[in-house]
């Protein structure tokens, strides 16, 4: 069956008769955490050779054997299978109860809640792959989704994490760390564990204590130079990027936080243009613009349409594929473009 990501904790906390787990998407961070979490649910730990079977690429062909083998010393055992592709259907079909019952691999007279759980790892499938369908349509298979978390989704990720760790954090704190972390879910837990080590069972985090222990000085650069060079802040812009190289930051990274920065301010102003009031267009943003720089979002907002958004996107793209190519002088390049990004927002260019 398809299991959404409300009903996924619960899922992997307690599989109950659950024969397999299928993790699968564009988050491999994720999978990784989710697949580790089902595998301690039956079998207590991650490193018990009696109880978890791990398969790589090159010990595919192993899975019937290792699905159906029995503890040594009791017990429901885990199969954690890695790097799965639709090559895995046919073995898999064979161990899921069908039409004829459970097949020759299969485990007949042994109650489903003995059985091992297979926790299958995949990247991103389409819906018509074989695995993935074949998952779906199994009533004792789970197949769960597994894509960056943005918005209230990664806040209330973090804020369980902390929880966890029995520690505390103040909204904006929560905030500010969500629209820093992105979308790498292994890096992001790394933040928040090392945020739990600082506070301490029973802290509290507050903002300055996020912003002082992420420490991400580059990352905020990058930030600094997108959000002033397309409010018209030629100064803190120029200001900007020559911290931010100076801090070892790459004008590809810049080019990619400029291109998110511009689909955020092209996507409000969008639905300004729309009808909708430019704070509550704001307001709809996922993850929310950071507090502190609202009156920069919002000045930039007034200062380009819709289409000299795009215009900048497309010329930000081109910037980054210049930057990657060999001799390039890409620092040069990347001040020539916030620098041009300013100009246009300093004069107000609003280009239809």
């Amino acid at each position: 069956m398809k299991v959404d990501a409300r009903q996924a904790g619960r899922v992997l906390a307690a599989p109950g008769a659950m024969r397999a787990i299928l993790l699968h998407g564009d988050d491999h961070g994720l999978i990784r955490e989710r697949a580790a979490e089902a595998v301690r649910a039956v079998a207590g730990s991650l490193d018990d050779p009696f109880r978890v079977a791990i398969l790589d690429r090159e010990a595919h062909d192993r899975l019937e054997e290792e699905a159906t083998a029995l503890s040594l010393i009791g017990g429901r055992r885990a199969v954690w299978v890695r790097e799965a592709t639709d090559g895995l259907h046919a073995a898999l079909g064979r161990l899921l109860p069908g039409k004829a019952g459970r097949g020759a691999a299969g485990s007949a007279g042994r109650p489903p809640e003995e059985e091992a759980l297979i926790v299958i790892e995949a990247g991103a499938l389409p819906s018509r792959a074989k695995l993935r369908a074949l998952v779906e349509a199994a009533p004792e298979a789970a197949a769960i989704a597994c894509y960056p978390e943005e918005g209230r989704a990664l806040e209330g990720s973090i804020a369980r994490m902390l929880e966890a760790e029995r520690v505390r954090i103040e909204p904006d704190a929560l905030a500010w760390l969500a629209s820093r972390l992105g979308a790498d879910r292994a890096a992001g837990r790394g933040e928040v564990e090392k945020l739990a080590l600082y506070a301490e069972p029973g802290g509290r985090l507050t903002l300055e204590d996020v912003q002082a222990v992420t420490g991400d000085a580059a990352g905020a650069s990058l930030e600094d130079a997108a959000f002033a060079a397309t409010a018209g802040d030629r100064a803190a812009a120029d200001l900007a990027i020559e911290r931010a190289l100076a801090e070892g930051s790459s004008p590809v990274a810049l080019a990619r936080v400029l291109l998110s920065h511009l689909h955020r301010l092209r996507q409000t102003r969008l639905l300004a243009d729309a009808g909708t009031a430019p704070s509550e267009a704001m307001a709809r943003l996922r993850p929310p613009v950071f507090f502190k720089r609202t009156a920069q979002f919002g000045r930039a907002l007034g200062l380009w349409s819709a289409a000299g958004l795009f215009e900048a996107a497309v010329e930000t793209s081109r910037l980054e594929l210049a930057c990657k190519q060999t001799g390039a002088p890409d620092q040069v390049l990347a001040r020539r473009h916030i620098a041009m990004l300013a100009g246009r927002a300093a004069a107000g260019q609003r280009r239809a």
